[in-house]
């Protein structure tokens, strides 16, 4: 038996407890703290002994590279897994935790990347079902009455009557929070919270966090890559580097160069290049009324008009479907357009491998295992996809070299750190980051001409972006005209040369980075 599922205290739970029952006068109120958890899946130890306190009414950040556990530790505070050793206590009192429905009973609730809201409910049905408490029969006007008192008590409100449906994903997001409020969790746990927002809706989330916290009512600890909320919002932050928890530190006591070295220890940080200064020259990439269908056969961009220059990074900013999605496949012949004009050096441009190769036009797909790659193929064949057919890597144009394949495969992996156990491993086995770095080291190639990205380092860590960023930059700096589509404003506003936002699949708005407002940018996402 585990000493987690002992109903004795773990031997490494301090005496928290004064003589008459009351914590010690000196020791700040403690809403929870994990001591000595480990787990492993097999052979492979995720988490070593991992110490967190997190002190009540805070607002905890939780930081590391993808891989370093992070996610684990929350699904052991949450239920989902069983650690193997260690304890979880909640106000200094040891609890066993065997599911969710046994976090949930000791208030502590998750919001998680990805909606978890059923989109034909309403707001209303959304905030009730989800309730350990159900009776056999529900009486919703006593609902409705109960739930109306609960929001006049909250920061931000919601329309009851709504289809989940017609929620922006600003909306969605505070009816997420609003359902864990309403189960009442004292403690909620947020997975990259802001992911999907516009600037605005997450200064907002944020704010109303922060302030709940500093009411006493919430104690937050937050999943986040985004130095800039953390050092906003946070008031305390833990590192995870490979399975071990770092001393956690006041945010006032950090920078970011801290913190960055805390979470990839010795190793060296790919910086990105200063963009050089490029003289001006007529557009590489040129797009006119472009129009295309979403997978449902409804439009999705409705006369699309922007121009990309050699040596430029023009940022495409929006919230997640407004069309940057079908932009980028029509752009890399994933999908047809169904009208308007695309010319790549004044030439028409129709997305075939011939033409993609003839004017070095090369993208970095979202989601690239699933967009870029053929997971069951090998690290060296995916890697080869753009090349294999070429006089280097064949013979007499016909038969593969493997060797050849392999020996360029190595150069590629070494040059661009991928982590992969040989150029033989199938590319699935991979980690996201290091999926990204194969695709990015195939695509972002010297002699690349046009590159489009989209969201490139969606759910990456901070060396992996710092990687990524790099590399964009340097593609820039040699010629490339560079299309960036990405719904992280900060990622824009540091790599752009131009901006423009797309919604409803039109472009609504366009200025330089260096005259960017945030908070207008951010109005133009939502459609104001």
């Amino acid at each position: 038996m585990t000493a987690l599922a002992s109903t004795a205290p773990h031997p490494s739970v301090r005496t928290s407890m004064s003589g008459d029952g009351r914590p010690p006068s000196h020791r700040p109120s403690m809403a929870l703290e994990v001591i000595g958890l480990s787990k492993s899946f097999g052979h492979h130890r995720v988490l070593e002994a991992i110490d967190l306190r997190v002190r009540e009414g805070s607002v905890h950040a939780l930081l590391g590279e993808n891989g370093a556990g992070k996610s684990t530790l929350v699904k052991c505070i949450v239920g989902q897994h069983r650690p193997d050793q260690g304890a979880i206590l909640l106000h200094d009192h040891e609890h066993l935790i065997q599911g969710p429905r046994d976090a949930h009973a000791l208030g502590i609730g998750m919001v998680y990347q990805h909606f978890t809201l059923a989109p034909n409910l309403s707001v209303l049905e959304n905030l009730v079902l989800p309730r350990n408490d159900l009776p056999l029969r529900l009486h919703w006007p006593a609902e409705r009455l109960r739930l109306q008192a609960m929001l006049a008590q909250m920061p931000f409100t919601t329309d009851l009557d709504a289809p989940v449906s017609s929620l922006t994903v600003g909306e969605k997001q505070k009816v997420e929070i609003l359902k864990q409020l309403c189960l009442g969790r004292q403690i909620l746990i947020l997975d990259e919270p802001t992911s999907v927002l516009t600037p605005t809706e997450a200064d907002e989330v944020l704010r109303t966090l922060r302030q709940l916290a500093r009411d006493q009512r919430l104690t937050v600890i937050m999943i986040t890559h985004k130095m800039r909320e953390v050092f906003t919002y946070c008031d305390e932050v833990t590192v995870l580097r490979a399975g071990h928890a770092l001393p956690t530190r006041a945010i006032d006591s950090v920078d970011v160069a801290t913190l960055s070295r805390d979470m990839i220890g010795d190793r060296t940080v790919t910086e990105a290049r200063t963009r050089a200064a490029m003289p001006s020259a007529a557009a590489r990439l040129r797009i006119r009324g472009l129009q295309a269908d979403n997978a449902r056969g409804l439009p999705a961009l409705r006369g699309i008009d922007l121009s990309v220059s050699p040596g430029e990074i023009l940022g495409v900013a929006g919230v997640s479907g407004n069309g940057q999605k079908q932009l980028v496949e029509v752009l890399s012949g994933q999908s047809r357009a169904t009208a308007g004009t695309i010319l790549v050096d004044d030439a028409p441009y129709t997305a075939r491998r011939a033409e993609m190769m003839r004017h070095r036009f090369h993208c970095l797909p979202e989601e690239p295992l699933r967009n870029a790659c053929v997971p069951d193929m090998s690290v060296a064949e995916n890697l080869a996809f753009r090349d294999f057919d070429r006089p280097a890597m064949t013979w007499g144009g016909f038969l593969l070299r493997p060797r050849r394949i392999a020996q360029w495969a190595r150069d590629r992996i070494h040059r661009f750190g991928i982590r992969a156990p040989s150029p033989r491993a199938p590319i699935a086995s991979l980690s996201g980051g290091n999926v990204q770095r194969v695709v990015l080291a195939r695509e972002v190639t010297e002699d690349v001409a046009i590159l489009v990205a989209a969201n490139p380092c969606f759910g990456l860590d901070f060396a992996s972006v710092a990687q990524i960023h790099a590399r964009l930059v340097e593609a820039r700096n040699r010629g490339a005209a560079v299309l960036l589509v990405s719904e992280d404003l900060d990622e824009l506003l540091q790599l752009s040369d131009r901006i423009v936002v797309m919604f409803d699949g039109q472009i609504v708005h366009a200025c330089s980075a260096a005259d960017a407002d945030r908070h207008e940018i951010g109005q133009r996402m939502v459609g104001q």
